[in-house]
């Protein structure tokens, strides 16, 4: 297998039930949705418990951590060696009903997070959401963690988050120690760091129709994990470079960087030395490499190892892409 050279690789979703899930994912994915309510699709995973898999070419079937093994420098180009594993946790999600009101530490948190785990600062694009969809990201000010605590015993913690309405498009930047929550039939992509460490402050009284209880919170270790000095976190402002396609920069922190690329047009992907990952939102394509074109849809989500470099995108139509960067200082 070491001898088979990396081409553009496209990765198989792995659903995951919730109870706040829906249905919607089957409109955005083409692999048949398992029954119940399907709240989660993780479409670039290198975890111990769900690992990716490559769904195309001579490497079908095999995992993204076994490709870090074996390709380190194909795949990672400048960044080969510095991860155990690929560093970042891509998803989509489908909140019909409300997720729990949480937080996720931050990597200074190092006496929450298992052995192995960073913390996680996370981001979502919006991709569907209507009139009853909402937002909470942020506490009201002045809150201490002694509110937040009273609140718990009467079920009042909405009453400190702030809130907004999200339309289709909005991106939502959530750096670690944000408390936060959506639903009411909202579908987010999620772009975040390789972690899966949440901790539940408040769960709107759900109980999981698998175990017909409530789900367990861990509310002293998010109110140590939240950053009670931050206000009200609201859609970002895109910076835009229009030229044959019109590229959107949403998100630039230091552990992902992320755009929005929208057009009809040929125009570019990838970079030199450097992984991207490609996620098709609205439309078709092809990727051209090597003399071979690689068939991009909705919902399809393409990894570019840094062997491939700078690549031709082809839209078949009006197409949406989002490309996502792994910075080099990370």
């Amino acid at each position: 297998m070491s001898q088979i050279p990396l081409y553009p690789l496209r990765i198989e979703p792995i659903y995951q039930y919730r109870l706040w899930g829906g249905r919607r994912l089957a409109n955005l994915l083409s692999a048949p949705l398992p029954d119940g309510p399907i709240g989660e699709a993780w479409v670039l995973s290198d975890r111990d418990d769900y690992a990716s898999r490559v769904a195309n070419g001579p490497l079908k079937g095999q995992t993204i951590s076994l490709l870090l093994e074996q390709f380190p420098e194909q795949l990672m180009g400048k960044l080969a060696h510095r991860f155990r594993r690929f560093p970042l946790l891509l998803k989509f999600l489908d909140a019909r009903e409300m997720l729990s009101v949480q937080v996720h530490p931050s990597d200074t948190h190092t006496e929450l997070l298992p052995a192995g785990e960073t913390g996680k600062t996370e981001a979502w694009v919006v991709l569907e959401a209507g009139t009853g969809s909402r937002i909470y990201a942020g506490l009201k000010p002045d809150t201490t963690a002694d509110d937040l605590r009273r609140a718990l015993t009467n079920g009042s913690v909405a009453d400190h988050l702030m809130c907004f309405t999200p339309k289709s498009g909005d991106g939502v930047f959530l750096p670690a120690g944000t408390v936060h929550a959506l639903g009411g039939d909202i579908v987010v992509f999620e772009v975040q760091q390789n972690s899966d460490v949440t901790f539940r402050l408040y769960d709107w009284d759900h109980v999981d129709a698998k175990t017909g209880k409530p789900r367990k919170l861990q509310v002293d270790q998010a109110l140590v994990c939240i950053n009670f000095a931050q206000g009200a976190v609201g859609p970002v402002v895109p910076d835009i470079e229009t030229t044959a396609v019109e590229r959107e920069r949403l998100f630039h922190c230091e552990h992902f960087w992320l755009w929005r690329l929208r057009g009809q047009l040929p125009f570019t992907v990838g970079a030199a030395g450097m992984p991207r990952m490609l996620v098709c939102i609205e439309g078709a394509g092809q990727v051209e490499y090597a003399g071979a074109n690689y068939a991009v849809g909705k919902g399809d989500v393409l990894l570019l190892p840094a062997v491939a470099g700078a690549c031709a995108f082809r839209p078949a139509n009006a197409v949406s892409l989002l490309e996502i960067a792994i910075p080099e200082g990370t």
